[in-house]
């Protein structure tokens, strides 16, 4: 009988397809089509004059429409359409990828395509920003993204199955695109935004949890961390994104937050650790370590559910 909740022998394909291959622009990737299908949903719902209620029914169509399609492919291509969908809705790999090659560049002394690079992660202008502020984009990026791009997807995989799965990603999606406080969006991306953050808010705090543990294993300083998470986390703007990356910070024994420029805008958000080591980029190398170990402990503990049901 097909189920649409995954094996623990789907999730370790895709896991170990997503480890090896990254996102390779050859396989069709979901998000891609979602984010099409909301920039056309965009287009035909901004002729409703009430923005938010329009934006209201775009998350409605989209989280549906991604949950719908997921389950049929699921029911009618079993294990292996589990398989797919798990390898496309994880990023371990291109997290790890995109982040390490800012760093490379900062290595060999070139500014200028880390700046570019980091770009292409991070939301905020970087054609400015110094090693230091480049460094600081990279280790906040990756700590956020340990529970958007990791843990977030399995707690919803372990919860509702593959339908649950890609409803995150189309969530996740959303608020990347719509979910901004600016003048275009802060009406019509309202309900995107505040989804993203409920959706969000447990896998958070799984994540900073993780990311303990995983300083206790490392002999970082995991007692920072408990620290940054406990004083800091709450204090940023996002509901979430706070708890990884103090955890982060805490561990390393560095300081994350600060002055951010969005759009030409300046956004100053509160600072999250203390400044015991000095931020540098050949801390990298302990971040990676810290972003395994935290997906692999991830993994064990859905495969666990998903055996258990």
């Amino acid at each position: 009988m097909t189920t649409l909740y995954a094996t623990p022998t789907a999730l370790f394909a895709g896991g170990l397809l997503d480890l090896l291959l990254g996102d390779p622009a050859w396989v069709p990737h979901p998000v891609r089509g979602i984010g099409r299908f909301i920039s056309f949903l965009e287009r035909q719902l901004r002729r409703i004059r009430y923005e938010r209620f329009a934006g209201c029914v775009l998350c409605c169509l989209v989280v549906v429409t991604a949950a719908l399609l997921a389950g049929l492919a699921v029911y009618w291509g079993g294990t292996l359409a589990s398989i797919y969908w798990i390898f496309t809705c994880l990023a371990v790999r291109s997290l790890d990828k995109e982040s390490r090659r800012v760093i490379e560049a900062l290595r060999a002394g070139d500014l200028a395509n880390a700046r570019k690079f980091a770009g292409y992660i991070v939301g905020r202008d970087t054609k400015d920003l110094s090693d230091r502020e480049v460094t600081r984009a990279v280790f906040e990026t990756v700590g956020e993204n340990m529970s958007d791009a990791i843990v977030a997807p399995l707690f919803f995989l372990a919860l509702f199955g593959i339908p649950g799965m890609v409803a995150y990603k189309a969530i996740n999606t959303m608020d990347s695109m719509i979910g901004y406080k600016n003048e275009t969006y802060i009406r019509f991306g309202w309900a995107a935004a505040r989804l993203d953050d409920i959706a969000n808010y447990i896998p958070a705090r799984i994540t900073a949890a993780l990311i303990v543990l995983a300083a206790v294993v490392m002999g970082l300083r995991w007692r920072n961390a408990l620290t940054a998470v406990w004083r800091d986390a709450r204090l940023q703007p996002s509901p979430n994104s706070g708890y990884p990356e103090a955890a982060l910070a805490g561990a390393l024994g560095v300081q994350l937050g600060g002055l951010n420029y969005y759009f030409g805008q300046p956004s100053r958000k509160p600072f999250l650790g203390e400044s015991i080591e000095t931020l540098r980029w050949n801390r990298f190398p302990q971040v990676r370590f810290l972003l395994y170990l935290v997906a692999s402990a991830a993994y064990v503990m859905v495969a666990l559910c998903l055996h258990i049901r």
